[in-house]
């Protein structure tokens, strides 16, 4: 069962989110809340699978609980995803930094929102490949270095080649047929690539590549072929 705490200001966008996981068998609301700080802490009272939080609330916003989460080592298993209006932006960034596993925008279909949902549970990041060139390329836009960023110099090669597919939005199999490995080889060097760099998922890795200049926005040249930018499967 995929437990579920819904942190929103707006009533009738809360209340519809609810109906929507209540009508589903593996999903279960366990909690609701109408601003950041009443959120969080029902979020350390349940420790649900997954967080929603709208991004702008009043006492907290997303992007704070965001932080007060990822700094929490109670709730290291807990999947923030943000939800916002305004597809991506500069505060969806931060909290891509903050710790959040992705974001999804008020307007989604159901379905989309309910598998999203299921995708942030399994531990895999909310961020279309299309979406995440977009956002990069906006955000971060001066690396800090040209090498490897604090923790990456840890990687092996093959675990930081498979951080740059990551970051180019590839799946674990799309990962696996370009460093002609199994797909499970590909999700243990993801593993332990968040593992020694502290990564809470594979958002976070994304942020680290372009951020430590492992990739470099606009640069595909890691790519053996071309991607499909559009949605994950």
């Amino acid at each position: 069962m995929i437990t579920v705490v819904l942190v929103d200001d707006q009533p009738l966008l809360r209340s519809g989110f609810r109906a929507l996981l209540d009508l589903e068998d593996d999903i279960e609301v366990v909690a609701e809340a109408s601003d950041g700080a009443q959120g969080l802490a029902l979020i350390r009272q349940h420790l649900p699978d997954i967080a929603l939080l709208d991004i702008q609330m009043p006492d907290m916003d997303g992007i704070e609980a965001t932080r007060h989460i990822a700094a929490d080592p109670r709730l290291a298993a807990v999947r923030v995803v943000i939800l916002t209006n305004y597809g991506f932006d500069e505060y969806v960034y931060d909290a891509l930094r903050a710790g959040a596993t992705g974001f999804l925008v008020k307007d989604i279909q159901p379905d989309d929102f309910l598998h999203a949902v299921r995708v942030a549970a399994r531990g895999d990041a909310l961020l279309a490949p299309s979406i995440t060139r977009r956002l990069i390329s906006r955000y971060v836009t001066q690396p800090r270095n040209t090498g490897t960023g604090v923790g990456l110099e840890d990687l092996t090669n093959r675990e930081r080649e498979a951080v740059a597919l990551v970051a180019q939005g590839l799946t674990n199999d799309e990962i696996a047929d370009h460093m002609a490995i199994s797909p499970m080889t590909a999700k243990t060097h993801i593993n332990r690539a968040m593992a020694k760099t502290a990564a809470r998922d594979r958002a976070q890795l994304v942020v680290l590549a372009y951020e430590s200049g492992l990739v470099v926005p606009g640069d595909t040249r890691t790519l053996r072929k071309p991607v499909d930018v559009g949605d994950p499967p």
